[in-house]
């Protein structure tokens, strides 16, 4: 479906003129400076948050793709900052939210809005239809679906967010509302705040969707993404900087090492005093007794009491070995004409090796052989460890 937002005048007079050039600069992302938006984030923390949902709902756009077996695309980031007291004109129509609120990493509310006719759209599609001539009205089980999408969508969009910002990022399970304003329906799932911060993204979904969808963050919460950003806490720059056997150690330094000549040649008593060189104080070390490592022989394990009674106690589990003289594959029409007598011919030549399994896993190869009246098997071929392996799967 087309987006119900109609075109702009500049839209209007480029397409008439034909300029390919301002047609391009148009279709180009952007952000909006109207309602004088530089008056809450400059121009830096515009682009900054547009790259930021540009980044996160490119990755939701995979993930949608592959819930609704369409190609999707979620493009062209616009930035605008509107008060809570015009949300109905900037919300006229019957829309679906999504409210999502961050858990850990940060602290703050994501809500996400589109068209009630898109996310019919998408329902009808998460249940298995073809998007076509779908009804509006979304009853429950649809409501279901566009919230099993969504929350896909912005579980890959925090595993994003996590990438960008260097930390865990993780969200609550979203909720999901309609929309419309002007009937003072769902205003409860807007976040209670005097400016908020509209992200607009130009939805795609194959031939069925052309729209927009909307993301709407306070504005404070918005600020802090960019902070942490551009100079995250000195904490977290420390923890990147250190790897985690480090970051362990940190919690109990170590002493400063000495040169190892001193203390094995020079061990300072009790009684003296703490030797000085350069005016600073060396405190007071033991000998140092260093001894060659020693490692065990892996050839030869040596097992101690307990683990030779733990090892016997596995000797008597019973073990179902089986040897497979062949295969093959029947129909079921063959199976069913089969009568005594019937020969069932099998994949391998006569004398070739049978198969000896063990718990139905392949361990060795072998010859039939007679044994008084019983049959049984000469192994001939114990299986590899590689090859045992390989018929676990």
């Amino acid at each position: 479906m087309m987006s119900n937002d109609m075109l702009s005048q500049d839209e209007i007079d480029a397409l008439l003129k034909g300029s390919n050039d301002e047609i391009e600069d148009l279709m180009q992302p952007k952000t909006s400076t109207i309602d004088g938006i530089e008056e809450y984030l400059d121009h830096f923390e515009q682009d900054t948050l547009g790259e930021i949902g540009n980044i996160s709902f490119g990755s939701s756009a995979t993930a949608l793709s592959t819930l609704l077996n369409q190609k999707v695309e979620i493009t062209t980031p616009m930035v605008t900052v509107i008060e809570e007291s015009r949300l109905k004109d900037e919300f006229p129509h019957p829309y679906a939210a999504i409210e999502v609120e961050y858990t850990e990493g940060f602290t703050g509310v994501n809500l996400l809005v589109i068209h009630q006719d898109d996310a019919a759209i998408i329902a009808d599609l998460m249940l298995g239809g073809s998007g076509v001539d779908v009804a509006k009205e979304l009853g429950e089980l649809q409501l279901s679906a566009v919230q099993e999408a969504m929350n896909q969508m912005m579980g890959s969009a925090a595993t994003a967010m996590s990438s960008i910002f260097n930390k865990k990022i993780d969200i609550s399970p979203p909720s999901i509302t309609l929309l419309n304003l002007n009937e003072g329906e769902g205003s409860n799932s807007i976040p209670k705040q005097e400016l908020l911060i509209k992200i607009s993204f130009r939805l795609k979904v194959g031939n069925l969707i052309d729209s927009n969808i909307m993301q709407l963050i306070p504005l404070q919460f918005g600020k802090q993404l960019v902070m942490e950003l551009m100079d995250p806490p000195q904490e977290e720059q420390e923890a990147l900087l250190q790897p985690p056997q480090l970051q362990a150690s940190r919690a109990t330094p170590e002493p400063a090492a000495q040169p190892v000549h001193q203390t094995l040649s020079m061990p300072v008593r009790e009684s003296e005093e703490p030797r000085r060189i350069g005016g600073s104080s060396i405190g007071q070390q033991q000998p140092v007794n260093v001894e060659t490592a020693v490692f065990s022989s892996f050839d030869t394990p040596q097992l101690g009491e307990q683990e030779a009674r733990n090892l016997n106690m596995l000797f008597d589990i019973p073990l179902q070995v089986t040897v497979e003289l062949g295969r093959t594959n029947r129909s079921v029409k063959d199976i069913l004409e089969l009568t005594s007598g019937s020969i069932i011919e099998l994949d391998k030549l006569a004398g070739e090796p049978v198969d000896v399994l063990v718990n139905k896993r392949l361990v060795a190869k072998g010859e039939v052989v007679v044994i008084e009246e019983n049959f049984g098997v000469r192994i001939t071929n114990i299986a590899s460890p590689a090859d045992r392996l390989k018929n676990l799967n």
